[in-house]
């Protein structure tokens, strides 16, 4: 999201460690796994876009304007969905560094890189293969549809290790690695944000602020470094407060008309996420006040997790065994259900959207299951092992110069 929390091991240091914290944070698996689910709803939804267009429109009252332009729209809000992974990344990546005396960074991004690439060039393969068995028409979808243009319908060796790298703007195989792109760079910049964070804690309010100014400034700048990575920075700000947070939500909860409070933080913040959808008549994508409005989902994002820790009955929601399986199965379902979901749409078209949505929900959470089951929990164990052994060569390493 990624979307998993790094193996850390001791061996260099950051600022100021916090105190361990007492238990894991639950609930947010089950966020990221609602995400997850959201994300894919998306794609179906960017599937059947251009046939509930030619069917009835997009006026008020059509199929279209109900599932875009209205507060339904928060089911298929995949790009908002997405900056709640950048958040959740910030967050829960950053607490081991935060809450140990000792940190290795070298063993942390081994570690890291492992629990990446390895399930992405799986999903790669997977792609790739679904491509070369299954030809791909473009006469059986919309000219110029999501279907047509973000989605390969040949591809060859040479495009997929261009790919592998996570290095490149656009993937064609597999349409949702642009957001691991920028996840790789947070963890690469894990220490600076991590320290930039400890140094800026106690003026949190501000530091937010500024990271949503320079988000804005990315979007209307149109350079995406700017846009997404103040979004991992503001989750590890939430990460260097986690302790004031957890305290603060113990007295709200405390409080009369608790429960109206939660509610209104986690409603505000859902319609933060969709807000720039519901306002398009007003303020149109591309304009000053529609990019305010669309970059108000970074807020709404980090309201969403900051509920999820101290809003009780969301808690209690995202702590249920469902969505529990769903933060198990969601960087799984993140990286599979778009080769399924295009391999669906070019054999049966994209008019007949409602029976790739039946084929693909399905499949894509069983294939979810198969591929965290065969590759997602064993790259996890070589991330371990590959973090433990990187952070012991390196802590020997500089032992033996420091003796020197």
């Amino acid at each position: 999201m990624t979307l998993q929390t790094a193996a850390l091991r001791p061996a260099s240091t950051l600022p100021a460690p916090m105190p361990a914290p007492t238990k894991r944070l639950t609930a947010l698996d089950g966020l990221r796994g609602i995400a997850a689910l959201v994300v894919m709803f998306h794609h179906v939804y960017l599937v059947a876009v251009p046939s509930l267009r030619r069917g009835g429109g997009s006026a008020p009252g059509s199929l279209y304007w109900w599932m875009s332009e209205t507060p339904l729209k928060i089911l298929t809000a995949g790009s908002e969905a997405v900056l709640v992974f950048f958040v959740l990344s910030g967050l829960v990546v950053a607490l081991p560094a935060l809450r140990t005396s000792r940190f290795s960074w070298s063993g942390f991004l081994s570690g890291r890189l492992a629990r990446i690439y390895l399930p992405v060039w799986a999903s790669l393969t997977i792609g790739t293969a679904l491509i070369w068995l299954l030809p791909r028409d473009l006469a059986a979808v919309t000219p110029g549809s999501w279907v047509a243009s973000s989605n390969a319908t040949s591809t060859t060796v040479t495009t997929l290790l261009n790919q592998v790298s996570l290095t490149t703007a656009s993937y064609d195989i597999n349409n949702v690695l642009w957001s691991l792109r920028w996840e790789l760079a947070f963890s690469v910049l894990l220490p600076l944000f991590a320290a930039v964070a400890v140094l800026v804690r106690r003026r949190w309010l501000l530091s937010v602020a500024a990271a949503f100014a320079l988000s804005l400034l990315g979007l209307l700048s149109n350079i995406d470094a700017l846009r997404y990575l103040p979004v991992f920075f503001i989750g590890t700000v939430m990460a260097v407060r986690l302790d004031s947070i957890q305290e603060w939500t113990r007295r709200r909860i405390r409080r009369p008309h608790a429960r109206r409070f939660g509610i209104a933080l986690v409603v505000g913040s859902l319609v933060l996420l969709v807000l720039h959808w519901l306002a398009r008549p007003i303020a149109a994508p591309g304009t000053l006040p529609g990019s305010i409005l669309t970059q108000l989902a970074v807020l709404g994002a980090a309201g969403l997790v900051l509920a999820a820790i101290g809003v009780p009955f969301l808690r209690r929601a995202l702590d249920s065994r469902p969505s529990q399986w769903l933060g198990r199965m969601s960087f799984s379902l993140y990286l599979i259900h778009v080769p399924i979901l295009a391999t669906l749409a070019f054999l049966l078209g994209d008019d007949k959207w409602w029976l790739v949505a039946l084929l693909t929900i399905p499949l894509s959470l069983l294939a979810a299951w198969g591929f965290h089951q065969a590759l997602e929990r064993p790259s996890h164990r070589l991330a371990r092992r590959t973090a433990h052994v990187v952070a012991t060569w390196t802590s020997k390493i500089t032992a033996q110069m420091t003796r020197w």
